[in-house]
């Protein structure tokens, strides 16, 4: 017989290292940020914050200037992200990074996650009552199984 020690946990050595948190400027990918900024201070992984601008919408096949909207709404997010951080600087002591990605939003995810080499990513559930048809970017997400999902209502 062999003597085996018993397996002793080891605090603060395992966990994500990246945690992706997707975002569009809707109240619930704001919620999904918060929640994977706790899990990020929590795991002291580095939250990369990801808003995916939309390559070609309606407005855009109209002669609307996507691109200069889709830079403003990213604009807007950076600065918003980081006034809470300043906000929160004393409190909190999150690494964060922001990424822009072109794409539609599941695909836009997808690049991020892999190229960020991701563990975790954190999305906030569709607002949209037609993504219950149609599969909401969180589920397909999910269905992809690439990495754990959270979903945040």
């Amino acid at each position: 017989m062999t003597d085996q020690q018993p397996h002793q946990f080891e605090r603060g050595t395992d966990g994500p290292k990246v945690i992706v948190a997707g975002l569009d400027g809707s109240d619930s990918s704001m919620r999904a940020a918060a929640y994977a900024a706790g899990l990020a201070r929590r795991q002291r992984a580095m939250l990369a914050l990801v808003y995916v601008q939309p390559v070609l919408t309606a407005g855009a096949a109209l002669g609307a200037p996507v691109g200069d909207a889709t830079g403003d709404v990213a604009e807007s997010l950076v600065n918003e992200i980081r006034e809470s951080t300043e906000r929160m600087k004393d409190i909190w002591d999150v690494r964060w990074e922001f990424h822009t990605f072109r794409g539609d939003p599941y695909n836009g995810l997808v690049t991020a996650a892999d190229e960020l080499k991701a563990d975790a990513v954190v999305v906030g559930a569709s607002e949209s009552a037609g993504h219950r048809f149609i599969g909401s970017v969180a589920v397909r997400l999910v269905k992809a199984g690439r990495w754990p999902v959270t979903v945040v209502p």
